[in-house]
């Protein structure tokens, strides 16, 4: 629960009770078959086509988009699910205005993209919507592989080794798989309960168990897993969020702006969420803007965004950023907070504006202050309970090429992994690029 709920000036039912469905509804709504008809027609098809090379799936979009066009939805969601096994839950998140979209001839010649990413959720919904899962597995192989975390790289890598024919356990600590698909997003990008459908449609394939409430190091070591499985998967994501490393920063109506997010997505009537009045959230990726803009729609009348670098320097896409400005959320770059001040109760946030300097960012000697019921801080996440004995980059689980880590018989994804991009079509790519090398492992060890 919120460690604000007892916060004056943090209350539930800031709007009409009928306001809340409105706001939290899908971002864009689904194209019909015409509609997808007319958009698909804007492709030009292209011959080695950027698209493509800008998908970490490398999904063959001029392929699927030619599909939609000839009548053929089905065949499109085929054709994007034999790459990205989560194509639906990504083209409603992918950051596509700086992927596939980005890459667009269309973009490049005009400034307006073929639309990518709602063409491929028309053609994945279209299929998920009739339960109807187009893969069957391979014959038993008699080989047992240990997937931990049910976020999209474990999940990408357990559907692919089920195809194969091993038999798949996925371990997870939370109540309902999906990770930050789940958990993580915004709620008006995944309404509906889609992201609970999709995995239930991925399940399908057969083979794969899930084993809930498990947590890696509390219920079972790697080598506990090594001893049981003849392959261990890591999809563990960043448990861990960074701290201010302020005075005070634990006082109410100041929370971890994931915990805020994941709270949302698991209450099923909003309008019983409090939220400030005037809400602060310190960061510049994506987590800050989901928390900024729900805070938004959930009645907040003052909502500031507020990170230490130039708008540049934003992990956040510039479409978010627009969206978030749209929704009535003031952004203010270069301004790291100072102090939090409180009387029992955070009140304030103090602010120092910055100017790169010889050591990184520095305080120019200006403040100011915001006020502030309620902070959300959304400045990173760290791994927790890295497995011993694995290599560590930085502070991720150090993987090859093929997902494997530095302990025969493990392999990493996702988040966790030194060379994620802390995107869900990535996290994907890589569950289910380590699911092939997994297999071309256990295939060669029995033969």
């Amino acid at each position: 629960m919120s460690n604000s709920l007892t916060t004056p000036g943090i209350v539930p039912a800031r709007l009409n009770p009928d306001a809340y469905a409105e706001q939290f509804d899908d971002l864009y709504p689904d194209y019909d078959p015409h509609e997808a008809m007319v958009a698909a027609d804007r492709c030009y098809f292209c011959h080695d086509a950027p698209c493509i090379t800008a998908c970490p799936t490398e999904i063959d979009i001029p392929l699927f988009i030619r599909q939609i066009q000839a009548g053929q939805p089905e065949a499109a969601a085929r054709t994007i699910f034999d790459q990205n096994i989560l194509g639906g839950m990504c083209a409603r998140v992918c950051p596509t205005e700086t992927l596939c979209e980005g890459a667009c001839v269309r973009e490049a010649a005009e400034g307006k993209p073929v639309e990518i990413g709602r063409l491929q959720r028309y053609a994945t919904e279209t299929l998920i919507q009739k339960n109807a899962h187009p893969y069957t597995r391979a014959p038993s192989t008699g080989k047992r592989v240990a997937v931990v975390g049910a976020g999209p790289a474990g999940l990408a890598c357990a559907h692919r080794l089920a195809m194969h024919g091993h038999d798949i356990t996925i371990l997870d600590r939370r109540e309902k798989p999906g990770g930050l698909n789940e958990y993580g997003i915004a709620a008006y990008k995944a309404a509906h309960g889609f992201a609970q459908a999709e995995v239930d449609w991925l399940m399908q394939i057969g083979g794969i168990t899930l084993r809930q409430g498990w947590t890696l190091g509390a219920d079972g070591t790697l080598a506990d897993l090594q001893a049981e499985f003849d392959a261990v998967f890591l999809g563990i994501g960043l448990a861990g969020v960074n701290a201010l490393g302020l005075d005070g920063e634990v006082v109410l109506g100041a929370r971890d702006a994931v915990d805020f997010i994941a709270e949302l997505r698991q209450t099923e009537d909003l309008s019983t969420l409090p939220i400030g009045r005037h809400v602060v959230v310190i960061g510049g990726g994506m987590t800050a803007v989901d928390a900024a803009v729900q805070s938004r729609l959930l009645g907040a009348e003052h909502v500031s965004m507020v990170y230490r670098r130039g708008r540049d320097a934003m992990s956040a896409s510039d479409y978010e950023l627009s969206h978030a400005a749209n929704e009535g959320v003031k952004i203010i770059t270069n301004a790291m907070p100072i102090a939090i001040h409180a009387n029992g109760a955070v009140r304030e946030v103090e602010f120092a504006y910055t100017h790169a300097g010889e050591t990184g960012m520095e305080p120019t000697g200006e403040t100011f202050r915001l006020k502030a019921d309620q902070l959300f801080k959304a400045i990173g996440q760290t791994l927790v309970g890295a497995p011993e004995g694995v290599a560590l980059d930085g502070r991720k689980i150090k993987v090859a090429a093929d997902g494997s880590t530095s302990v025969p018989g493990v392999w990493a994804g996702g988040d966790c992994t030194g060379g994620g991009e802390d995107l869900t079509v990535t996290a994907v790519a890589q569950g289910r690029d380590a699911a092939e090398s997994i297999h071309a492992s256990l295939m060669k060890s029995g033969a």
